[in-house]
């Protein structure tokens, strides 16, 4: 009779970072750990580690109840190290670390090209219908010209984490366009006689 699983699968392939890092000298610290899940970006991710600190064991052993470990890592995801020395002890417990043999970390740490910076506009058009009511509502054919050329300011995240992003300054031009409208219509033949 064919074995049938129930409940979640996973994608975790490897092993505990106890596993591993119980079996190394002096727990693995230098050594550099990648997490299998993070494989799938093209610029290096991994873990150097710099401290292990172990817990003791669960008082009631269980499979649901993984021995987790401390650990202080200088993390590295993507491509760009984080300044700060992060500890890592909720997320131990997963099967899917891999250590990366000491011939091969020069090679798998090595940085990928660095992405080019993106320079947003500061200013793009109003969207149409918007744009519409402004010259409908200018007064005079001097207003109507003003009302076409009035911009509006785009406001970004800020908050962004992600900073391979900047805003146009004056005199700088950007290199991502934003464009407002309908663009290209799937089907031409419902926009017929349509100012786009």
């Amino acid at each position: 009779m064919p074995y049938k699983y129930i409940g979640r699968t996973t994608d975790f392939k490897g092993k505990t970072l106890w596993e591993i890092l119980g079996n190394l000298k002096n727990f693995g610290v230098g050594r550099i750990i990648a997490r299998n899940m993070f494989e799938r970006y093209p610029e290096p991710s991994y873990i150097k580690i710099l401290k292990v600190e172990t817990l003791p064991n669960p008082e009631k052993p269980s499979h649901d109840d993984i021995r987790k470990v401390r650990v202080w890592v200088e993390k590295t995801f993507r491509g760009v190290t984080e300044p700060k020395t992060v500890c890592l002890e909720s997320v131990s417990y997963k099967t899917d670390y891999k250590l990366i043999p000491k011939d091969a970390e020069v090679e798998y740490c090595k940085k990928t090209a660095e992405k080019p910076l993106k320079i947003f506009p500061k200013y793009i058009d109003f969207p149409p219908l918007m744009k519409e009511l402004l010259i409908r509502e200018a007064k005079s054919p001097e207003d109507k010209t003003l009302a076409e050329q009035v911009k509006l300011e785009v406001l970004y995240n800020r908050i962004s984490r992600i900073k391979s992003y900047k805003i146009a300054q004056e005199g700088e031009e950007p290199n991502v366009e934003l464009v407002t409208g309908l663009g290209t219509p799937v089907s031409p033949r419902l926009y017929e006689g349509v100012k786009l």
